[in-house]
């Protein structure tokens, strides 16, 4: 069964765009132009990815992805005009997958629609992520073992390297906000310093090079993203 697509857009000619590139794509899709439709066709046909513009007539879309994200964890791809950094970590923080600024291409609109799937097919399928194995290049993490392996050797990570590392291969694909991963690994705090040096230092154990990352990439000014392959 192809996946179904919410498409999440008040204004008719950017929604025909998008519906036209995913459907030649074998993507099915379904239409909505506010945010109240879009809560209501998610309850209803429950579809993979919503593709959502920020600026809806009734409701902002920031509280449709807070809304959705009380009960449904499908990928939520944003694609606004909304381009500062406030702005993305504001939706990436409220639950949203992804984001694009528009303009955008539509190469890149399907890129990141197949990551989101991959990974939402990734998180269904392992029913206990603690047996679940990752594995990207030469880069492998046993989550039951909490073992990292490069190139077939075991690499030392302080249990801080591992909870940074382990959090974004949990999240491949995805970008995750600063304030996300803090939260996560540090509890709430603003001290980003702890983290950029944490970053630092499993960057020089698991990069070739570092100043050009392989594995975790910067979003600048937003957060870090676990590549996929």
């Amino acid at each position: 069964m192809k996946p179904l697509i919410i498409i999440v857009e008040d204004e008719k000619p950017i929604r025909h765009f998008i519906k036209v590139a995913l459907e030649t794509q074998n993507y099915g899709c379904i239409e909505a132009q506010s945010g109240r439709e879009a809560l209501s066709l998610t309850a209803s046909h429950h579809p993979d990815i919503m593709v959502l513009d920020l600026g809806l007539p009734d409701i902002d879309g920031l509280d449709v992805i807070k809304q959705v994200r009380q009960w449904s964890g499908i990928a939520i791809v944003v694609v606004s005009a909304r381009g500062r950094e406030r702005e993305k970590v504001e939706a990436l923080d409220a639950g949203a997958d992804d984001y694009l600024t528009k303009p955008f291409g539509v190469a890149e609109l399907l890129a990141r629609i197949r990551v989101s799937l991959r990974r939402v097919s990734t998180v269904s399928i392992q029913s206990g992520m603690e047996s679940f194995v990752f594995q990207s290049g030469d880069l492998k993490v046993n989550f039951e073992k909490r073992r990292v392996e490069l190139n077939g050797e075991d690499i030392h990570l302080t249990p801080t390297e591992y909870s940074l590392l382990t959090l974004l291969a949990k999240h491949q694909g995805k970008v995750l906000t600063h304030r996300f991963i803090m939260n996560k690994i540090w509890g709430p705090s603003d001290d980003t310093q702890s983290l950029r040096v944490c970053m630092a230092n499993l960057r020089r154990k698991i990069e070739k090079d570092p100043a050009q990352p392989r594995y975790i990439t910067t979003e600048v000014g937003v957060g870090y993203r676990m590549m996929e392959e």
